[in-house]
């Protein structure tokens, strides 16, 4: 069996390897072997660039309902741009026509087309087009009221609030549409395409040498929850910005990567909004701080895993609750779980909500054991039983209900008054939405001061010796990590300030563990003292 320096190794070995075998990929994917015989002037078995001809280049911007089409009947033309030049940036808003199917739930299409200036898309037999749908379908945010006046924050025809009653997907109008053309003259190796890019290259010949025509690519990633619009049956015309860039090759095939990364978890049944914040990590980020981002969030998979292992272990071996307070252990827990809620009420993104839902589950767990709980079943009805105390234990909880004591003086009139200001001046989805938005305002706000009821223990016993310091401190590095995953992913901004809190409440357990030092006769977090294990060791040997 392993032991648990050797199972930690082991985790860490993995996490290595995971790391190393990452960057690997990665160079993979940005790097793209050159073909071998362009070096030499030899064109068999390369497949060069249709640009480096420098074609006169034009793109057009269609729209119609259909999936496909063959003519030019029934689309209409958006956009066009005449001498198009792939090096030039450019956005243009435009206005584009909603047609009946579309305001009654259909879908409208985009066909971009980049061929031949001067000649219809359709008669080019070099033109090369994508096809991006315009339309997605997502059930609308709930309307927020006032409780106590029944005042709407926003005025909506009744449609729209049946609609939400029902909590029916309804179509919604893409703002923004993102166009990319690879610039890059890179030759490729026609025996070794590569698959992700191969899919969006069209070849012809010219002569004795085969040519990919230019790769016109859509950026789905910037397709935002934020720049979505709800259509609804009055709804004739609708803004679209359609944006260009040129692209490096490497870029492409990063981003074609990651675009069906995200693609993959919404078949793994994640939302349109838990897919947005995925996509906002990318978007919103330069690929440099991209890169520290994937090591960030690596390492906080890392710590999480070994807190939640430590923590696990502390209280699984533990057998007294000297110097531990119960109070805090009871509001952690309460805590936690109100924040589990409140993250499920606000439908956050399931990268905070998943690790917030299983911190919820340990901390429900310790509360058995600080409480010393046993649950027995008599049929269908549970039976609940208390263990006793040893007079350490009763000297603890003394000091523990000093400080709460002293603490509700303060607590509870500000957590009173904040919810009943919330009740007056903010609108809520519900009674539940207010009540759970009360609590973790109040946890977010005043939750730091919880913790002082253990540094009062701390600070009478004069010993931290009894704290789980390993699970604290991968919880600290983890601490400092949140503190850049609060600018990157999307929560809210209660959620957000909690990160910093947190720092402060671990340098105030430092500074009591330099105060403190440690006392070789006191029991540590295993009701153990290093003393009595050495008597131990010394009578078995």
């Amino acid at each position: 069996m392993l032991s648990r320096s050797s199972f930690t190794s082991l985790v860490v070995g993995v996490f290595a390897v995971y790391v190393a075998h990452t960057c690997w990929v990665m160079y993979g994917i940005v790097y793209t072997r050159p073909c071998p015989a362009a070096a030499d002037g030899a064109a068999g078995g390369c497949v060069w660039p249709y640009l480096a001809l420098r074609p006169k280049l034009q793109l057009s911007v269609y729209t119609t309902t259909r999936s496909s089409i063959g003519a030019e009947s029934n689309i209409d033309l958006v956009l066009n741009v005449e001498d198009f030049d792939i090096e030039s940036k450019f956005e243009r808003t435009v206005n584009v026509s909603v047609p009946k199917k579309t305001r009654n739930n259909g879908t409208l299409y985009a066909f971009i087309f980049l061929h031949h200036a001067g000649i219809l898309p359709w008669n080019d037999g070099k033109q090369v087009h994508i096809v991006s749908p315009l339309t997605t379908y997502m059930v609308p945010k709930p309307e927020e009221i006032n409780l106590l006046t029944g005042e709407s924050a926003t005025q909506q025809i009744e449609a729209e609030k049946q609609v939400n009653a029902l909590d029916e997907p309804v179509s919604h109008w893409r703002s923004r549409l993102t166009l990319n053309v690879m610039v890059e003259d890179f030759v490729f190796d026609g025996s070794s395409l590569p698959a992700d890019v191969h899919r969006y290259m069209k070849m012809v010949q010219l002569g004795k040498t085969v040519h990919y025509l230019p790769i016109l690519f859509i950026d789905q990633l910037s397709n935002r929850v934020k720049d979505l619009m709800v259509i609804n049956c009055s709804t004739t015309e609708l803004p679209l910005t359609v944006s260009y860039d040129k692209i490096s090759l490497g870029k492409l095939r990063f981003w074609i990567h990651m675009q069906d990364a995200v693609y993959s978890l919404q078949q793994f049944g994640f939302s349109e909004k838990d897919a947005d914040e995925v996509k906002g990590i990318f978007v919103d980020t330069n690929l440099y701080f991209l890169a520290l981002t994937f090591f960030v969030a690596a390492f906080h998979l890392l710590f999480d895993f070994l807190a939640f292992k430590n923590d696990i272990s502390f209280w699984k071996k533990k057998r007294s609750m000297i110097g531990m307070s119960t109070k805090a252990v009871l509001w952690r827990c309460f805590s936690t779980v109100v924040i589990f809620l409140f993250l499920l009420d606000e439908q956050t993104s399931l990268l905070v909500l998943i690790p917030a839902g299983i911190g919820a589950v340990i901390e429900l767990w310790k509360v058995k054991k600080a409480l010393k709980m046993t649950i027995k079943w008599q049929g269908l009805r549970p039976k609940f039983q208390f263990g006793a105390y040893n007079d350490s234990e009763k000297k603890t909880e003394k000091y523990d209900a000093q400080a709460m004591k002293y603490l509700s003086y303060l607590l509870y009139p500000l957590c009173i008054g904040g919810a009943g200001y919330s009740l007056l001046n903010v609108k809520y989805k519900s009674w539940y939405s207010w009540l759970i938005n009360s609590f973790v305002n109040g946890v977010y706000a005043f939750g730091f001061l919880f913790m002082l009821p253990q540094l009062f223990v701390n600070y009478k016993m004069k010993s931290v010796a009894h704290l789980p310091w390993k699970a604290f401190t991968y919880k600290a590095f983890n601490t400092f990590i949140d503190d850049i995953f609060a600018f990157i992913i999307t929560m809210p901004t209660s959620h957000r300030l909690a990160c910093f809190r947190d720092d402060v409440v671990f340098l105030v357990y430092l500074y009591q563990r330099w105060l403190y030092p440690v006392d070789k006769s006191r029991v540590n977090e295993y009701g153990e003292s290093y003393e009595e294990k050495s008597k131990k060791k010394a009578k078995s040997s």
